[in-house]
This record gives structure tokens, C-alpha cells and sequence, in this order.
């Protein structure tokens, strides 16, 4: 009896195993990404239930302890780490009095990273605020200030003119040994200076620059007067100015007689 082998000849004729091979190894490449990305997914839905168990505050804020910047922070859900936003943790730490700004930073797994910059208080202004060296109005307890500021006073949006009004003013007096401390710009826009000897000027609304230098000029003859001191200059005039007087310290100009008889 004879058999026909023909068919199974021909079936193992037709079988490409390269392509097989392939094939097998794409199936075995998807199952292998299928079973990562599930694995991943279920890794990271546990770990959004971690919570921020650290926080690191950043930069040297002298105002502001780093108590305060925490109580700020737990105000927010700290709960889940990939769903907390920065954005949130900077604009509660930024409502702190003197805190300026605010970087705020995620570190794996569980870390918050906070970098604090406070603002540089240069002068009190209209009383009851402050201004940084910016120009820059904001409001915190005046009692933590370490040194005695100027006082600047004005409508609300002069804050940097007078700010920089004050700076250029201080420097020429300083100069002629005065001491700049306070001024004034009126809604009418009419400058004031106070100085340090308790010696105020009315400068008016143009010309400071030539306004004050004239008072610089004029002040050695002023104090040749010895029954009185100088309260107050009008420089408010195209030519010369005005003085408004008050008694002398008596018992200063009875101690500088004496000094001179004794030096005598």
C-alpha cells in the first residue's frame, strides 16, 4: 500500500518561522508593556494617598519664622503628593505680612521645598504701612523693625516718587550736613521736608532741586541769630524765602556762654 505524503509536504513548505518568531515576540512585547503600565498604575494610585511629611524652608527670612511659614502651609491638603498644587502653597506663604515672594517646590516622595523672600523695609509710609526698597507698599507689625525708618507721606500711587524723591534729597543734604527724615507730597503735588534739627521746608510744586540748594546756601546766615531758631523755610519764591522763627533753648545758649568763659 502506498501513502500520499504530498500534503504535509507542501504545509511545511508554505510555514515562514521567521515571521512566526516575530510575531510571537510583538505578543510578548505588549503583554510585557500591558503588565508595566498596570503594575505603575496601581503603584501611583498608592502612593497618592502618601503625604508630605517635610517641609524645608529655604532663603533667610528675618521677620517671618519658619513656625509661621508651616502653620501657613498645613492650611492646604498635604495629603497626596501629585495632586498638591504649589501654586496654593506659594499664595498662602505669600499672605504672611512680610513675605514677598515665594518658590515652591515638590521633591519625591514626600518632601515640600519652600524658598521665602521677605520684603526690605525702607521707609514707614502714610503712617500706618511701609514701602520696600522697591517702592512697594505692604503691611506688617512696625514693632519687629530694628532701626528708626523715614516717614514718607502721600496720595496713593506716589509711593515711588516719593521713594525716590527721598533718596536723591537725602543724599545732597547729607552732603551739607543735614539729615533728611520725613517728607510730604500733597494732593496738589507741593513737596515738604522735615530734617532731623526739626527744621521744616516748603518747597512748593517745582524747582526742589534749586528750592533746596538756595536753603543750603542761606542757612550759615541764619544762624548768626542767636535769640531764636529756625522753625520753618517758605522757599515757595523764584528769588529768596521766607523764615518763620522760635525762641531759642535758652539753657543751651547759657551753656555755650559758658563754655566760652571758661575757655577763656
Amino acid at each position: 500500500m502506498k501513502l500520499k505524503l504530498e500534503p504535509f509536504i507542501i504545509w511545511q513548505k508554505t510555514v515562514n518561522w521567521s515571521r512566526a518568531a516575530g510575531v510571537g515576540f510583538f505578543l510578548f512585547v505588549i503583554i510585557a508593556l500591558y503588565e508595566m503600565f498596570f503594575s505603575l498604575s496601581h503603584f501611583l494610585q498608592d502612593d497618592q494617598q502618601s503625604q508630605i511629611k517635610h517641609v524645608t524652608v529655604l532663603g533667610d527670612p528675618k521677620h517671618t519664622s519658619e513656625q509661621q511659614i508651616i502653620q501657613a502651609i498645613r492650611k492646604a491638603d498635604l495629603s497626596r503628593f501629585f495632586d498638591l498644587n504649589v501654586n496654593d502653597i506659594q499664595k498662602l506663604v505669600t499672605e504672611l505680612p512680610w513675605v514677598e515672594t515665594v518658590s515652591v517646590r515638590k521633591q519625591w516622595p514626600n518632601t515640600l521645598k519652600v524658598y521665602v523672600v521677605e520684603h526690605v523695609p525702607v521707609a514707614i509710609w502714610n503712617d500706618d504701612l511701609l514701602l520696600n526698597s522697591d517702592g512697594v507698599v505692604f503691611q506688617a507689625p512696625k514693632v519687629k523693625l530694628t532701626k528708626k525708618l523715614p516717614n514718607l507721606f502721600g496720595p496713593q500711587g506716589s509711593e515711588i516718587e516719593a521713594l525716590n524723591t527721598f533718596r536723591e534729597f537725602s543724599e545732597l543734604l547729607y552732603l551739607n550736613d543735614f539729615k533728611l527724615i520725613s517728607l510730604a507730597l500733597s494732593e496738589r503735588f507741593a513737596w515738604q521736608f522735615w530734617l532731623s534739627n526739626g527744621i521744616n521746608l516748603n518747597l512748593g510744586r517745582k524747582e526742589k532741586l534749586q528750592r533746596v540748594q538756595r536753603f543750603i546756601d542761606l542757612y550759615p546766615y541764619m544762624l548768626k541769630r542767636k535769640d531764636a531758631e529756625v522753625d520753618s523755610v517758605d522757599l515757595r519764591y523764584d528769588t529768596g524765602l521766607a523764615v518763620s522763627w522760635k525762641a531759642a533753648d535758652l539753657q543751651k545758649l547759657q551753656y555755650k556762654n559758658d563754655n566760652k568763659k571758661s575757655k577763656a
